[in-house]
């Protein structure tokens, strides 16, 4: 069987003045600019009458909501079981609010209405392009990039940093390479994939500028060097992973976003020209519900917490322009929430999906979370594939997966993030999600 591959894209960049997601609660961040288009990016794939596809959006997450819409749609127009389409998102803080982020920004009711027919669009455009072609696999370098946020909290000075010998103190707890995929007609690109685990933010609560981080300046660049190509960026495992440059003044940021993007430009650069050639003999695509467990909490407990939390809002003199102020309400509002969904006996720990897709010697594990280099250490040591890429905010967005350490002591990843989600904290994720995503690809293997 000839393998037939195919890319497509559509331009997602919201109007000016759109508030931006991400940095705190109620920062109001309205954009002021377009420092960079924003690119819903898809990759078909076919194998005799197998296919599937896979889009990669600039922006923060997509709910699941927005996926099945999207799945109908594509179905409609493709035939594809719904299972093949794969929906997955960069993490950009600087582009527009596209999921239930209580507090962390508004969401956009004309933005996020037409969305779902955007990210059609580059599916359906995508399968259409389908051609034959084969596909090279590079592992390469990609130094100077990331630190780790849980385990070297403090980042270096800008100047520092920001040389090119730079690395970090630990570098074994980031990524350290990165993968690229590039798919060819003849001595022709027609798009390439680069797969690597970081937080793409560079830029800070001040930017107000629309761009798609450093994953998305560099991929713009990449595109422009090969002309008519489409190129996908996919998360991996950014939970406890910075960019060497964050939380910076916005004029510095903007600087240095395009320093990040050069350094991660320049390795995949060299992935692309270094790739080999990888036999494409199956393809296969599973999609897997799964029950990630929650703490347990009874709703003595859930109101007393709103008390405490309506006691800080509530309080004599209080002001809408405290940060405290404005995360009790945060968690007032998670709270009310849980205790409604508890008095209407809705199930608290409600499934998630994860989803593979396999192309030959390579897996790529797709999960709605922010997982943590350590989980994603463990399934590629369990794994059977040749090589695994393990993306993050696929399908949906359910915050972090954070490693057993972060998950004990507690706080903003554990703990807070499930509440700007509206949910609980999870209960045993790092074993519970390592288990399923070795289930999972070993679904891949059994088709």
């Amino acid at each position: 069987m000839t393998l037939e591959m195919g890319f497509g894209r559509t331009d997602v960049t919201p109007r000016i003045g759109v508030e931006l997601c991400g940095f705190g609660p109620f920062l109001h961040r309205r954009s002021i600019g377009v420092r960079d288009r924003l690119w819903a990016r898809a990759m078909a794939v076919r194998l005799g009458d197998y296919g599937a596809i896979l889009v990669s959006c600039d922006l923060i997450q997509v709910d699941a909501a927005t996926t099945a819409v999207v799945r109908q749609q594509v179905n409609g127009a493709t035939g594809l079981p719904p299972e093949r389409i794969m929906i997955h998102c960069t993490h950009t803080h600087s582009g527009p609010v596209t999921g239930p982020l209580q507090g962390w920004g508004v969401l956009d009711v004309p933005y996020v209405e037409v969305l779902p027919q955007r990210l059609v669009r580059a599916a359906v455009s995508a399968w259409e392009a389908l051609q034959p072609a084969t596909l090279a696999h590079a592992e390469v370098p990609c130094p100077g990039i990331g630190l780790n946020r849980e385990y070297d909290r403090d980042a270096p000075p800008l100047a520092e940093v920001l040389a090119e010998d730079w690395r970090p103190a630990r570098p074994e707890l980031t990524d350290t390479t990165c993968q690229v995929l590039v798919a060819r007609a003849g001595d022709h690109v027609l798009g390439f994939a680069s797969y690597f685990g970081c937080h793409p933010v560079v830029c800070c609560q001040e930017t107000r500028y629309i761009h798609g981080d450093f994953a998305g300046v560099a991929t713009n660049l990449l595109e422009r060097e090969h002309p008519g190509s489409v190129g996908l960026f996919l998360q991996g495992a950014q939970g406890d992973v910075n960019t060497c440059v964050v939380h910076k003044p916005e004029v510095e940021s903007l600087l240095a976003l395009d320093v990040v993007a050069g350094r991660y430009a320049r390795s995949v650069r060299a992935g692309m020209a270094q790739a080999e050639p990888v036999p494409v003999d199956v393809l296969a695509c599973v999609s897997q519900p799964v029950v990630l467990s929650r703490r347990p909490v009874t709703a003595a407990q859930l109101q007393q917490q709103l008390d405490a939390a309506e006691a800080i809002m509530h309080a004599p003199g209080a002001s809408d322009a405290d940060g405290e102020v404005r995360m009790a309400a945060v968690r007032m509002l998670a709270y009310r929430r849980l205790l409604q969904q508890m008095s209407r006996g809705e199930d608290l720990s409600p499934p998630a999906e994860l989803q593979g897709l396999r192309l030959g010697p390579i897996a790529l594990l797709g999960t709605p979370l922010e997982v943590f280099q350590a989980i994603k250490n463990e399934v590629r040591a369990g794994a059977r594939s040749a090589a695994v890429m393990l993306l993050g905010l696929t399908n949906d967005g359910l915050g972090y997966a954070p490693d057993r350490p972060t998950a004990a002591k507690g706080g903003y990843a554990a703990d807070v993030v499930p509440l700007i989600l509206g949910q609980l904290p999870f209960a045993a994720i790092h074993d519970e999600l390592v288990a399923h995503l070795l289930e999972l690809e070993a679904r891949l293997y059994a088709r």
